[in-house]
């Protein structure tokens, strides 16, 4: 006797029983849940499993050959170039000097939705987009010390204000710290939030640029109107809006970041998500038609004063007892950069310019220094550190010191990582390692090499010496130069008349 229903769905197993999906998921796989199962994947078949998404570890092929056994004999040198080639591909970018806004104005924009609590990006999207928001606004202000940010919210289909546009990194900070005692939910609003951002920035001058940024993790939008007139508007206040996707990419979001002149990139994983992050702290170039007429923006630079007795600031109303006045008014702030609450003067420090004018004049990429060229250098350490450097291996030395057949090996597995571990600069000729490259481009934004008092002889002679080139010296070290100029102008000056800059150019 047949079975019956009851006891022919019984006896089925687990995996044979169809799976509910998840509410707000549908019937698609995610990074965390993986592919769908049941009689539903049966039915797609192949068409089921190509149209799937492949996961990153599932594109590896012959992991093994990339294990190269180093001159040594030994793999510890592979594992040094690894670490080499992740710290070197964060320095490679275009460093063409552009004209930039360096007074920003940003808005923050977080998806609070129910799609937040995935666990595709561990622990949680809405976890991790916290931890790289609070190191994104501490990155932001020391590269954009003059600049200011508010941060932005989207839950229950609504724009809500988590901190206002400041330019205090503590405020929005704690700001953050509040939202980790939240939990995400309701559907995100993009023309809610788009238009509560373009009334933020409203009062923004015109000699600062206009951002958002918007981390989105939701699929859709719960909009009250139609989202093409708040494009246009924001167009039309020349509002440049850039977005991160966490999920995938969005069509009305890739026509918001392409019409307002701003980028829209999807993070394929935790690295890669605050890797776009922190390449929102530069300032984006300015893209105007015809160029603008210069103009003079005025600025007070006070000197921190401290009373015999307590008086309140004028920015909290708070009893203190050192402070800065202001140049035009007199009145106390508490910390700067900041706006005079009385007259509205921006008072700022000279480091906040010196800090904020690397943008615009880069420090250039420094060249890989072969075997060849670090034999015939005599050059043992770093300029920098002083580190020693490692010496080349016999077995490099079978082709004449050259390092052609063990370098080519590496060159093939690493690219854009020096062989020698030793990187130079092409205005100074001086030599560094790794990390001082690191530290150079991403902390200092100079060559030691070129802001020490042997740059005149090392650009003219190339090493030669300096006997003889003491005037020179004069004319382009930091804080020597003729007509008062900074030592950063000599240097752009030097880039200019490079002729590998010319090229660029």
């Amino acid at each position: 006797m047949a079975d019956s229903d009851g006891e022919y769905v019984g006896d089925l197993s687990d995996d044979d029983l169809p799976t509910a999906a998840p509410l707000g998921t549908g019937r698609h796989a995610t990074r965390s849940s993986g592919p769908v199962k049941g009689p539903e994947a049966a039915r797609g078949g192949e068409k089921e499993k190509q149209g799937r998404r492949r996961a990153a570890w599932e594109d590896i092929q012959r992991s093994w050959d990339t294990v190269v056994e180093g001159a040594d004999g030994s793999l510890s040198s592979t594992v040094e170039g690894l670490l080499e080639a992740g710290k070197r591909q964060r320095l490679l970018r275009d460093t063409t000097p552009l004209q930039r806004g360096i007074i920003r104005h940003l808005i923050l924009i977080l998806d609070l939705s129910f799609a937040m609590t995935e666990k595709d990006l561990r622990p949680t999207r809405y976890l991790l987009t916290l931890r790289h928001a609070t190191s994104f606004i501490t990155e932001f202000f020391e590269q954009n010390p003059i600049s200011q940010l508010g941060i932005l919210g989207m839950r229950d289909g609504l724009a809500k204000p988590i901190s206002p546009l400041s330019g205090t990194p503590t405020v929005h900070l704690s700001a953050l710290g509040k939202l980790r005692t939240q939990d995400p939910q309701g559907s995100p609003s993009l023309q809610n939030a788009l238009e509560m951002a373009r009334a933020g920035l409203f009062h923004a001058p015109s000699h600062g640029t206009r951002e958002v940024l918007i981390i989105s993790g939701a699929l859709l939008s719960s909009d009250p109107g139609d989202i093409h007139t708040t494009i246009a508007s924001l167009t039309s206040d020349r509002i440049r809006v850039s977005a991160i996707g966490l999920a995938a990419q969005v069509a009305i979001l890739s026509e918001i970041c392409s019409k307002t002149k701003g980028d829209y990139s999807v993070a394929l994983h935790e690295e890669h998500f605050r890797a776009l992050f922190m390449g929102v702290t530069t300032p984006p170039p300015t893209r105007a038609k015809e160029q603008n007429q210069s103009s003079l923006l005025m600025m007070g630079f006070p000197s921190r004063t401290v009373a015999k007795a307590v008086t309140l600031c004028a920015c909290h109303s708070k009893l203190t007892r050192g402070g800065y006045l202001c140049s035009r008014c007199g009145s106390k702030v508490c910390s700067l950069p900041a706006e005079c609450p009385a007259c509205g003067l921006t008072l700022i420090l000279s480091t906040h310019l010196a800090r904020s004018y690397h943008h615009l004049f880069p420090l250039r990429n420094w060249r890989e220094v072969s075997w060849a060229e670090a034999a015939g250098s005599g050059v043992g350490s770093c300029f920098s550190c002083g580190v020693g450097f490692n010496k080349p291996p016999a077995r490099l030395l079978e082709d004449g010191g050259g390092g052609k057949k063990e370098g080519g090996r590496r060159e093939a597995m690493m690219k854009a990582v020096s062989e020698s571990g030793r990187y130079g600069c092409e205005v100074c000729g001086e030599h560094f390692c790794i990390d001082c490259d690191v530290f150079a481009h991403e902390v200092v934004h100079n060559c030691p090499g070129c802001q020490s008092d042997t740059r005149a002889g090392k650009v003219k002679g190339r090493g030669k010496g300096n006997k003889g080139n003491k005037g020179q010296v004069k004319d382009v070290e930091m804080g020597g130069v003729k007509g008062g100029r900074e030592g950063k102008e000599a240097e752009a000056d030097l880039y200019a008349a490079s002729p590998k800059r010319m090229e660029v150019d």
